[in-house]
């Protein structure tokens, strides 16, 4: 960053300020994609509507959300970050004062949906602005605690929903994003710098077949558990998904400016990362999915109480990953996001073995503690591996692209493990439901550990003989960041 730059975000409110805004911003983005699932009995008694309506408020959340995450980041890219976000933010805290309003069930839909375009807008821009904020030296701390708070919002969505529904009302875990976020636009606005990634023209064509791929994928694996695999609705969408996406990716290579550079992926370093992250969610979002209905189904927790339980490893980064942020900048992000991802996939095969019908807490602690350390030990550094593995006009798509595939991951792991447990268990009883659980976690660390060997194929930080790490070179400003604009 220049001095200029530095000099302006100072008086726009410096680092400190741009990681509360961003924190808090990407923690109600989070929050929301899990949020509703511990509420929907409450929601269908108030509302009324089939099951199938039910999962839509979920689903609704989750198909804009993970569609237009590209889309969102290439726009503020292109119009000033800063001024998306602030777009992003009025979007999803209107729709979230809908959606605690809403007389009927296909209204609540509605407005999830159009809290996902607000999320979609604002989540890849939180880490682009913090990027620009912050100093090169500074940022894997900044990242650490970043990466604590979205992790903390992605594991603790049932439980806050479970809490607010059982001791409030299910409205409240929509009102809870309406005075953060009506408490943040002053603030982004005051506070935050602006900054552009690139001047080139929007790319249309790229949009929209990335779009259209990532909805008809993303809609498959939502559908699929429910309509069934082999559906006609489920095939097409799935099938029309890949097709999109294939041609997205053939025009991206020969397109003169593309929303996603392919040649992006000719890095280790990003394609390692990315792969990780994709692996990282399908396997920990599945897991989750399953085992907080393990705790309140058949050991008999109630919501809040299952939530509590699961602490160990859902809180485990609010503690660890600032501490990961300050590793990654000492020797590298590489390391810790591998050992990070290794420690989780260890977690979750202990607690495949380990669980039974009636399996007491003090068995599971182990498994859910090494988690929450390979959780933290992720977060921080892999989104400083995705910042850095770039060139600083092409950090929002980056972001985008990463938050897009962690979405995609999420659903995928959630269909995946859903089908395992069908097959091999049920909802029948307590022993039926375990042998289905065991099967589908044991997958999912074995998809988490081949995301750790991923992240090896991330080339290591070299150094110099006196062991610090070396400037970048002229011709990589991986680290660099687009001189911010002073706000007005």
């Amino acid at each position: 960053m220049s001095q200029q730059g530095t000099r302006r975000n100072a008086r726009g409110g410096g680092a400190a300020w741009a990681l509360v805004i961003t924190s808090v911003a990407g923690f109600m983005a989070a929050l929301d994609n899990l949020v509703v699932t511990t509420a929907l009995p409450s929601i269908r008694e108030d509302l009324g509507g089939a099951l199938h309506d039910l999962e839509w408020t979920v689903s609704a959340y989750t198909l804009t959300f993970a569609v237009l995450l590209m889309s969102g980041a290439a726009l503020g890219d292109r119009f000033g970050r800063r001024r998306l976000f602030l777009v992003g933010l009025t979007v999803f805290t209107g729709a979230s004062a809908a959606a605690a309003m809403a007389p009927g069930i296909d209204s609540l839909i509605a407005a999830r949906a159009v809290q996902g375009v607000g999320a979609a807008i604002m989540m890849p821009l939180t880490l682009t602005l913090l990027t620009a904020a912050v100093p090169a030296e500074r940022r894997g701390m900044a990242y650490g605690i970043w990466g604590a708070v979205n992790g903390l919002a992605v594991a603790s969505g049932p439980l806050v929903g479970g809490t607010l529904t059982e001791h409030i009302s299910w409205q409240w875990i929509f009102w809870l994003n309406v005075p953060l976020g009506l408490a943040l636009l002053p603030l982004a606005r005051l506070r935050l710098a602006e900054s552009h990634g690139t001047s080139a023209p929007l790319d249309i064509p790229g949009t929209a077949l990335a779009s259209g791929g990532l909805f008809g994928i993303v809609y498959g694996l939502v559908r699929g558990p429910v309509d069934g695999w082999t559906g006609a609705v489920v095939l097409t969408a799935l099938f029309a998904g890949a097709a999109l996406l294939a041609g997205f990716v053939l025009y991206s290579t020969r397109a003169k400016n593309p929303m996603l550079p392919m040649r992006l992926f000719r890095s280790r370093a990003f394609s390692g990362v990315n792969a990780a992250s994709l692996l990282m969610f399908l396997g920990m979002f599945g897991s989750i999915f399953l085992l907080s209905q393990y705790m309140q189904g058949v050991l008999g927790y109630s919501p809040t109480e299952a939530g509590l339980r699961m602490l160990p490893w859902t809180g485990m980064p609010m503690l660890v990953a600032p501490i990961a942020g300050l590793l990654s900048d000492r020797i590298g992000g590489r390391p810790v996001v591998a050992a990070g991802l290794f420690l989780q996939a260890a977690g979750l095969g202990y607690l495949a073995s380990v669980i039974t019908a009636d399996a007491s807490y003090a068995v599971q602690l182990p498994g859910l503690i090494i988690s929450g350390i390979g959780m933290a030990l992720y977060f921080a550094p892999a989104s400083a591996l995705v910042m850095s593995s770039v060139a600083a006009k092409e950090q929002g798509i980056a972001s985008g692209a990463n938050n897009a595939l962690r979405e995609v991951g999420g659903a995928l792991g959630i269909a995946v493990m859903s089908s395992i447990f069908a097959a091999r268990g049920g909802y029948e009883s307590a022993q039926t439901f375990v042998d289905g659980l065991r099967p589908a976690v044991a997958v999912g660390a074995a998809v988490v550990a081949l995301g750790g060997l991923a992240a090896l194929l991330v080339p290591a930080r070299r150094r110099t003989a006196d062991g610090t790490p070396p400037a970048a070179p002229a011709t990589e400003p991986a680290l660099a960041t687009t001189a911010p604009t002073r706000p007005h």
